[in-house]
Order: structure tokens, then C-alpha cells, then sequence
């Protein structure tokens, strides 16, 4: 069996691999799609909270060229100076995207059960917490 580490590395590699293809014909990555679920959930979001919410995805410099991505394809505005905001036809072409990530997402667990999913989560969750907290020093 190969250790976690691998199949976390292949899993995001895939995850990222098949939204970005997904996400093309949108003018989308995995990343500015998920810069703009942000902006959604927060109408008053500032490049800083953008910054904060998404750290472990990726790197402040690619999370400004998805920012930039989203600027450029008039998913989003800056009604002022750091912050963002969505268009309404950004809005509009959000719910289109939702639903084919939504398929995706049950493509990528299918064979797996909600159980089996909380259970996978949740192990991961509690190892990042050991490694985080510094547990077992």
C-alpha cells in the first residue's frame, strides 16, 4: 500500500487536473473558482480575507493572478480600492458553473458513501491538527 502523502499528492493533482479542464470553457481555474465562492460568501470580501481563506490552496502570488482572472473575465468588480465584489453576470455564470461542479463532485465519489467520506475527511483533519499543533514533539 502506498503511504497518504502519495495519494494526497495524486488526489489534489487529479481534483486540480480535471476542474481546470472542467473550468476551461469558462475561463476558470479550480483556483479563481474558488477566489470567486469566496466573493459569493462574502459580499464585502477584500484581497486580504481572499488571502486568508484560501492560504492553503495556494501561494499569495497565484491567488493574485486568480483574482486577476476573475477581474479580467468580468466575474467579479472592485466597487473600491481591495475589495471584490461579484457582477451580476458573474453571479449569473456562478450558478451555471455550480452545477457542473456538482457533477464532478459526484463524479469524483462515486463508490463512496457519505460515511466513508466523513470518516476520510475527518482522519485528515485530525492529522493536520497533530502536525499543526505540534503533537508527538
Amino acid at each position: 500500500m502506498k503511504p497518504i502523502g502519495y495519494w494526497l499528492n495524486r488526489t489534489d493533482k487529479a481534483l486540480t487536473g480535471h476542474m481546470n479542464s472542467m473550468l476551461a470553457e469558462f475561463g476558470l481555474t479550480r483556483l479563481a473558482w474558488q477566489v470567486l465562492n469566496v466573493v459569493a460568501d462574502d459580499p464585502r470580501a477584500t484581497d486580504t480575507r481572499i488571502l486568508a481563506v484560501l492560504a492553503a490552496n495556494a501561494d499569495a502570488d497565484a491567488l493574485a493572478d486568480a483574482v486577476e482572472t476573475v477581474l479580467a473575465g468580468d466575474w467579479a468588480a472592485r466597487p473600491e480600492p481591495g475589495r471584490l465584489a461579484l457582477t451580476a453576470d458573474g453571479r449569473a455564470r456562478l450558478a451555471q458553473v455550480a452545477e457542473r461542479v456538482d457533477a464532478f463532485r459526484e463524479r469524483s465519489a462515486a463508490g463512496i458513501t457519505d460515511e466513508e467520506y466523513r470518516i476520510a475527511v475527518t482522519v485528515l483533519e485530525r492529522m493536520t491538527h497533530n502536525l499543526e499543533s505540534g503533537a508527538g514533539h
